[in-house]
Order: structure tokens, then sequence, then C-alpha cells
């Protein structure tokens, strides 16, 4: 399946409101019962400002034309009473909305965080982060503020304009009749208009997404662009983008503003209709003046509201859109599923592959045919040239990925019958550039680790000695309390990898994988790190990817890997010319 959230088909983009909407609500079902009160209140509040029209209307027929005051003061009384009622049950219902909105917020980025957490890697290759952060902060904010500051006045408008249908319908039909004309006008306007305002909104919050995106990229990368003296090109690319977002903004700002003065329209045309027909009607004796007063405020009551849903549902079409992005995440799944538990063969091979193939993109395989073995407790190198399937050949050890046809066997066992975690306390994994947390050295080091998650500094440095990695913690200043900033900056590169080391080393892996773990170290820690592998349990079985080829000199086993096949080197001197006929060729 495809990853790509910017790529997405047509038709899977294509969700009527009805059904975006009812997905939605899936999602604050537990809400029901705060729901069900905001809605009395809202019935309540809407039926309170029905009755003072017709009350008003009431009063000027039968007290003031009399100038009977005292029935004035009485209904003025009832009416102030409503009024207060209303602002009573308004606050109430606005608190309530508030909270489902906050607690919608939470519960949408807390379940598109856990879709995160389960998709493959081959997802957050093909999506950029910017955009990932923008659908779940930007997004789910949109969502936020349909629900807790419009959907109470979308009901409420709906139901306001029910009642004063009504009672325009019933007071006089024909005069009723005329004057919700414009109403159906207005209806198919919409109707032929929202798909191409959501349009707009959809364009406008993707282009929020890829400026995210060319924003988060750009600051990763300040280093390399003031290094090179290349501002001008984050300046071009930054310009390009924000560019592409004030387009689309403007685009999306004018849709959403072409209800508005087209509701504006049809409601004056609605008034001009009742004070015509109702000043004529008066005229013939059929009319009374308190109903005509009460008809021209009902007529208010239909179509301010109606104003009003112009503004809302805009604010219902741009929450739509941020839905639409926000559920192309919650329906991707893992192409990469556990499969039904298998025992372990005892006498099998630690790792296998069997008639292996993969590749990053249909149609263009990385590794073809692949078939190795490896025994517990050996070392095995992998050198080739740049790009000839080495950290691919890892990864699917790993499991970051799963092959496109074949096997891969752990201890007899097909991989994908692990669940992580049993997976992860097998393998262990040195990445070339290993990635810290924000907190110290221990916090880094533990990451992942359940056995000594509450292990003090005294009993974790004991651990550590016995590991015999002892050496490693003493090059940082504060051992275990050393600080690490958000991305590892406070310390160097090779401290990093060092750290990496030792988070690996201390879950006794079956199998330790070095993906040039020791590029970024100098000699004579590297010579530290490979004696601290030579005490590695004799069990443990490393897998080494290196470049420099002192550190594969003491491999029992040398596979050279180019151009997707992975063959047996035999001597290191064997490796050594593969090596070099592999470069002069690629």
């Amino acid at each position: 399946m495809s990853y790509d959230l910017n790529h997405i088909s047509g038709q899977q983009q294509k969700t009527s409101n009805y059904a975006a909407l009812k997905g939605l609500l899936k999602l604050i079902a537990h809400e029901r019962p705060t729901l069900l009160k905001a809605s009395a209140a809202i019935l309540l509040n809407s039926g309170l400002n029905l009755c003072g029209p017709f009350l008003i209307g009431y009063t000027i027929d039968h007290y003031v034309q009399h100038k009977d005051y005292h029935g004035v003061l009485l209904f003025s009384g009832i009416l102030l009473g409503m009024y207060l009622t209303a602002l009573f049950t308004s606050y109430f219902q606005t608190n309530l909305m508030g909270g489902v909105g906050q607690r919608l917020l939470f519960t949408l980025r807390n379940t598109i965080f856990e879709k995160l957490q389960v998709l493959p890697m081959a997802f957050f290759n093909s999506n950029k982060a910017g955009d990932l952060i923008s659908r779940v902060n930007n997004d789910t904010d949109k969502l936020n503020t349909f629900f807790s500051q419009s959907l109470t006045q979308f009901i409420g408008s709906i139901v306001t304009m029910t009642g004063a249908g009504i009672f325009l319908l019933a007071t006089n039909p024909k005069l009723g009749a005329a004057t919700l004309l414009p109403a159906l006008l207005i209806l198919i306007f919409t109707k032929v208009v929202s798909p191409w305002v959501k349009k707009k909104n959809a364009v406008n919050l993707k282009s929020v997404g890829g400026m995210s995106a060319e924003i988060q990229e750009s600051l990763s990368n300040f280093r390399v662009i003031i290094a090179f003296n290349r501002r001008d090109y984050f300046r071009q690319r930054f310009d390009a983008v924000n560019r592409e977002n004030y387009r689309t903004a403007v685009g999306a700002g004018l849709a959403n503003n072409v209800f508005l003065p087209v509701y504006s329209f049809f409601s004056g045309m609605a008034q001009l209709i009742v004070l015509c027909l109702g000043i004529y009607l008066i005229s013939i004796h059929e009319f009374t003046v308190g109903l005509l007063v009460s008809f021209l405020a009902y007529v208010v009551n239909f179509y301010n509201p109606l104003r009003q849903l112009a503004a809302l549902w805009t604010n219902f079409q741009v929450a739509m859109a941020g839905w639409d992005r926000i559920s192309q995440i919650l329906a991707m799944d893992n192409n990469m599923p556990a499969i039904e538990q298998q025992p372990e063969v005892n006498a099998a091979p630690v790792l296998e592959f069997r008639n292996v193939h993969f590749g990053y993109v249909k149609d263009k395989e990385i590794l073809h045919d692949i078939s190795l073995q490896l025994e517990s407790g050996k070392t095995y190198a992998f050198v080739g040239p740049t790009g000839g399937g080495k950290s691919t050949t890892a990864s699917l050890i790993a499991r970051l990925y799963d092959p496109t046809d074949g096997e891969v066997l752990l201890n007899g066992r097909d991989i994908r019958s692990f669940t992580p975690e049993e997976r992860a306390g097998k393998i262990g994994f040195i990445l070339q550039e290993p990635f810290l947390f924000s907190g110290t050295v221990k916090d880094n080091i533990l990451y992942g680790n359940p056995q000594y998650q509450h292990f003090s500094n005294e009993q974790l440095e004991a651990v550590i000695q016995q590991n015999n990695l002892g050496t490693l913690l003493k090059i940082f200043d504060q051992g275990l309390d050393t600080k690490v900033s958000s991305g590892g900056d406070s310390i160097s590169l090779g401290q990093k990898q060092l750290i990496a080391f030792m988070r690996a080393v201390l879950r006794n892996p079956e199998i330790l994988i070095l993906d040039e773990a020791t590029a970024n170290i100098d000699t004579v820690t590297e010579r530290l790190l490979e004696d601290i592998l030579d005490k590695l349990p004799p069990t443990t079985t490393r897998m080494i990817i290196a470049h420099r080829l002192n550190t594969i000199e003491n491999a029992d086993e040398i596979f050279f890997v180019n151009a997707g096949e992975v063959t047996r080197a035999g001597s290191f001197e064997d490796a050594l010319d593969k090596l070099l006929s592999g470069k002069r060729t690629s």
C-alpha cells in the first residue's frame, strides 16, 4: 500500500461531510451525556429566545394599543426573566462544549500519536516530519475550535431557524412561504458552493503542512546552511513555500467569505417581502401591528442565524478538511503485521535469510535472492561500496522492513512471529547516526530497557562495570548525570555513539548489529570498543558494517555486498580485492 499522504488518490480523499462527521463522532462517543446536557441547554435557550417576539407582539396588540401599562410592566418582567434564564443557559452550554472541545483535542492527538507508533518505517520515509506535526497540532486545533466554539452556535442557529420558520408558516402560510423563498435559494447556493470551499481549505491546510515541513527541515540542517554560506538558499526555499501558502490562504479566505454577503442579500430580500406584504395585509385588516412586529422579529430570528451559519458553515468546512487530513493517517494500516507464533528450532542458525528479495519502491529491488546464515557467537563483517545494500540487510535483520519475497528466520523461527518486545530484546542495533533524547546519559542508556529502569546510579554503575563499559562512562564529565540536550548537541557525535553502544550492550542481545558504529570516534576509543566486543558473552553474534578495513580484520567471516548480491568474501585479502574492484566499477 502507498504510505505517501500527499499522493493519496482523489477517490481515497473524497469523503462526504456526513461520512466524515460520522467517523469523527465515533471518537467522542463517550461524551454523549455531556452532549445531551449541552443540547438540552441549547434547546431551552433557543426556545426562550423564540418566545420573546411572540410576547412582544401580544403585548403591543393587547396592552400598548390599549394603554394598559400594568400589562406592559407585567410582560416586560416576564421577558426580563426569560432573557436572564437564556443568558444562564447560554453560559452553561458554552462551558460544557468548551470542555468537549478540549477533550476531543486531547483524544485526537493521543489517537494520532498512537497510530504513528504502529506505522512502519516506510510511512516515515514517505512523509515529511513537518507535515505530520502540522496534522497533529494545526489540523486537530481546527476541530477543537469548531466543537468548542462553533458547534453550539451551529445547533442553536438551526433550532432557532426551525422554530422561527414554523411560526412564520403557522401565522400566515402565504406570507410565510414568500418569506422563506429566499432561504430555498440560499440552500441551493450552499449545496453547490460547499465542495469548492472544502477543497480550497484542504489545499490551504496542505500548504501549511508543507511550510511546516520546509521550516523543520531547514532548521534541522541549519549548520550545513551556515557552513556553506547558503542562507540565500534557505531564504529562497522558504520564500517559495511561503508564497504558496499565501496563495492558498487567499484562495481559502475568498472561499470562506463567499457565504456571508450572499446570505445577507437574501435576508434583506426576505425582510423587504415581509414589510411590503405585511403593510398591505394591515391595510385590508388581515394583520395587526403587533403581529407584523412579531413577524418581522421572527424573520430576523430566521435569517440572522442563517447569516451566522454562513461563517459557521465555513468553520465546519475547515474542520472537515482538517479531519480528512487526520483520518488519512488513522486509516493507515501497518503492512508488517505479526504472524502466528512458531517454536524456535534448537539446532538452527541464530539468523537465516532464505531467498530474500527487497526494494524500498515497487519494481526497484535493492537485494536480489539473498540466502545466508549467521551462527551464534561469531563475528560477521559486511563490506562493500556505498549503496550496495549493507545497511538495508541490517534493517531487514532488525525488522525495520519486511522482505518483499523470501523469509528472515531468527533461531529457526520466522522473524514476523516475534513480538516487538521479543525482537528488540534479541537484536541490538547501533545506528550510523544514533539519536538521543533530552535528559541525561542515564536516561538514554536505559531507554527501552525495563530491566534496569528502577536502578539507582550506584546500582547501574555496578552493572556497567560488570559489562566492561566503565571506561566508556568515565569519558563523560558528570558520568550518568551528564546532560544531553535535544538532539544530543551538548555532546560530540563520538560521545553519542558511545552512549548508543552502552545502551545496546546492556540489553545483552543475541545479535548485535554495528552499522558504522566506530565511524565518529578516535582510534584509542575504537580499541576500547573492540576490547568490549571481545568480552561480550560467547553466544552474542556480532554483525559489523564498516568501511574502515581495520575494524573487520578479526571477523570470523566476511560478506561482500554489492549491486543487491551478498557473497562470501573468503579471506581478508579477498574482501579487500573485491572492495577495491567494486568501488572501481560502481
